[in-house]
């Protein structure tokens, strides 16, 4: 089955749509005549997203939790010895 696209979408979010139905990936667009965000995702487009719905879906879909018994490691910082050796006169 074949959707067509209804309104002002151009080849970026037609290219967008299909990206992201061929992959695992969100595909944030942005319309070149009027500045609008739409984000395509499994093959669907979601236009004109505002700033807040925009940075949910992102963090939603990009930022992984670590799974349970995930032991986050201790930061530790390097130490740089530096040995600075004087020549005898």
């Amino acid at each position: 089955m074949i959707k067509t696209l209804q309104g002002n979408f151009g080849t970026r979010h037609r290219a967008a749509i299909g990206i992201s139905k061929e992959s695992d990936s969100v595909v944030v667009v942005v319309s070149e005549e009027t500045g609008k965000v739409s984000i395509a995702k499994d093959g669907t487009l979601i236009a004109d997203v505002r700033e807040d719905v925009l940075k949910k879906i992102l963090i939603k879909n990009l930022i992984i939790e670590p799974k349970a018994g995930f032991k986050k490691k201790a930061k530790t910082k390097k130490k740089e010895n530096v040995v600075v050796k004087e020549e005898s006169k």
